[in-house]
């Protein structure tokens, strides 16, 4: 028996290019997606008939386009980053815009909660990395030195509290791993032939993925600081994921989407954005 992915239903709702989408895991009926439009969508998802899912709600007020959202761990909020250079922090249940973070002078381009949502994250095309609380005041700012010597394209905690660490990506060519108490320097993890677009860290914190120009998708050891081994997919890759419920590693390409089982290096509902301003939710079956 194969597996297979099938095309159940399209998302309209954005006016410019998608450029990301948040899925809690504990609330199945609700997305929320980013866009070139300067809006986050807040989706219901009825998955029934010709509608699978709604816009419920708009957020607007960021002044130039949203390249990221990310929600809490309890799906109450979402955290956005923008090329008008804040941070936003927005409850989900009025739409309002609860804290705004200012201090990037330059586009942000990526944002994370912590595991506790007590944290943000953020990376930026000023080359810098900003830790903050949630009350807006950035507590640390990686910049220099150590730091990356070009855009910072993708940050994200670890989703374990024991790694206690913050890893970055970079048009530099280099992923970095930083410990999240002090902001320092763990590790660097160089092996990008091409600047790294994106990285996603593993459900239990010990593995991470990066992706971008080489077309090729290297898994490191968190804990040693090592290369694990590569994934070629032909081309550039844009972004990437783990499947919460399975040993799976899927890759947005320029050709299309490529999804590889880690344990033969060969969730049940995707979701990917496009240029068009649409989003389509593919199912996965067998056949």
């Amino acid at each position: 028996m194969a597996d297979n992915l099938f095309l159940p239903r399209t998302l309209k709702g954005h006016d410019d290019i998608v450029t990301t989408i948040s899925c809690p895991i504990d609330i199945p009926d609700m997305i929320v997606s980013s866009s070139r439009d300067k809006s986050i969508l807040v989706w219901s998802l009825t998955k029934q008939g010709e509608n699978y899912g709604v816009p419920k709600r708009r957020l607007t007020g960021h002044g130039h386009f949203v390249q990221d959202v990310v929600l809490s761990s309890d799906g109450q909020f979402a955290l956005s980053g923008s090329w008008d250079g804040e941070l936003r922090i927005w409850d989900l249940n009025t739409g309002i815009t609860t804290r705004r973070f200012v201090s990037h002078t330059k586009d942000v381009l990526s944002v994370a909660f912590s595991i506790d949502n007590r944290q943000t994250v953020s990376a930026s095309r000023d080359r810098s990395i900003k830790l903050w609380n949630t009350s807006g005041e950035c507590k640390y700012t990686i910049q220099d030195g150590d730091s990356h010597t070009n855009w910072v394209r993708c940050v994200r905690f670890s989703p374990n509290t024991f790694q206690s660490t913050i890893v970055s990506a970079s048009w530099d060519n280099t992923v970095k791993v930083w410990n999240l108490t002090n902001c320092k320097l763990r590790n660097t993890l160089a092996g990008h032939g091409g600047y790294v677009n994106t990285i996603v860290v593993s459900p239990g914190g010990s593995l991470c993925a990066s992706v971008g120009k080489d077309g090729v998708t290297l898994l490191w050891d968190l804990v040693e600081g090592k290369k694990l081994y590569s994934l070629n997919a032909g081309g550039t890759i844009h972004d990437l994921c783990f499947s919460p419920n399975r040993y799976w590693l899927c890759t947005a390409t320029e050709e299309g989407v490529k999804i590889w089982d880690l344990e033969s290096k060969n969730g049940s509902t995707l979701f990917t954005w496009y240029t068009d301003g649409a989003i389509r939710v593919w199912g996965v079956g067998r056949f």
